[in-house]
């Protein structure tokens, strides 16, 4: 299935694309995409519906993160390779854990902010795990049982905020509108293989990451195994899995991102998604 949550920000309600590619209505059958309903009994329920017997949504209604009432952003850092070489960082011996602010969450297509004294605004085009399970101590054989699905994330970042101010990476990644996450939640049974999707991001209709899900350093599997043993994975949790190489700070020289520049990016089959850079 490829869930979706649309309407005015703050507002959402849950829907379904069908395979006509038409938006119907799920909030007759679920308060929204959160929680219980991420779970396989509750999705097992609405793949269980007939779309046509679903309302259909007529416009093009603003998307909003398929995802709601998020309790944890999490997010892994330097997970491809050629991305650490490219930062100039080594290569890590376990994923590297940061948080992103749940505020940050947005729909795919909305405005991302330019921070006040951001000199430094980049791009990162990632796949991002759906936990739909609670998840504490569970294996890397047993992780896939807790994932709901998968979604495409922009890992917007202020690299001055991230990395030459002190303390965390956190400062940098967590602005409002810095986690463009949609159009799609789409459920893991829809995806095929995790590891070997294509993914890719323009600026300005230049081509600046290519990539594939094939080269990540840590799998699916572990990165859930792994959280699990830090923190206790809720329904509803993003855990977003690194970039590959094409950031703005790893260009020569280094290119940021200005008011009025656009991103566009995707990953095979998590759709696409488009954002115009504007001040705060």
């Amino acid at each position: 299935m490829k869930l979706v949550r649309y309407g005015a920000m703050g507002h959402e309600k849950p829907g379904l694309i069908d395979k006509s590619g038409k938006l119907r209505d799920l909030s007759g059958q679920v308060a929204d995409l959160a929680g219980e309903a991420l779970s396989p009994a509750g999705l097992a329920k609405l793949a269980a519906l007939d779309p046509d017997g679903l309302p259909e949504v007529p416009g093009t209604p603003r998307l909003g993160s398929p995802v709601g009432g998020t309790p944890k952003f999490i997010a892994i850092g330097l997970n491809y390779a050629d991305h650490a070489a490219e930062a100039g960082m080594p290569i890590p011996a376990e994923p590297i854990v940061f948080m992103k602010a749940a505020s940050s969450l947005c729909g795919p297509n909305d405005d991302v902010e330019k921070p006040r004294g951001s000199t430094k605004l980049d791009w990162e085009v990632e796949l991002a795990i759906v936990i739909g399970t609670r998840a504490k101590y569970v294996s890397e054989a047993d992780a896939l049982n807790y994932v709901a699905g998968y979604a495409l994330c922009n890992d917007v970042s202020e690299r001055n905020f991230q990395l030459e101010r002190v303390g965390q990476w956190t400062k940098g990644k967590s602005h409002d509108t810095f986690g463009p996450l949609g159009p799609w939640l789409v459920t893991k049974d829809a995806v095929g293989d995790v590891h070997n999707l294509g993914m890719w991001l323009d600026v300005n209709g230049q081509r600046c990451q290519t990539g594939s899900t094939a080269t990540m350093i840590f799998n699916v599997p572990k990165i859930v195994s792994y959280l699990s043993e830090l923190m206790t994975l809720l329904p509803g949790d993003i855990i977003t899995t690194g970039t590959p190489p094409g950031v703005g700070m790893g260009m020569k020289p280094p290119k940021f991102l200005d008011v009025g520049d656009v991103m566009t990016l995707g990953i095979d089959g998590l759709g696409e998604q488009k954002q115009t850079i504007v001040a705060v």
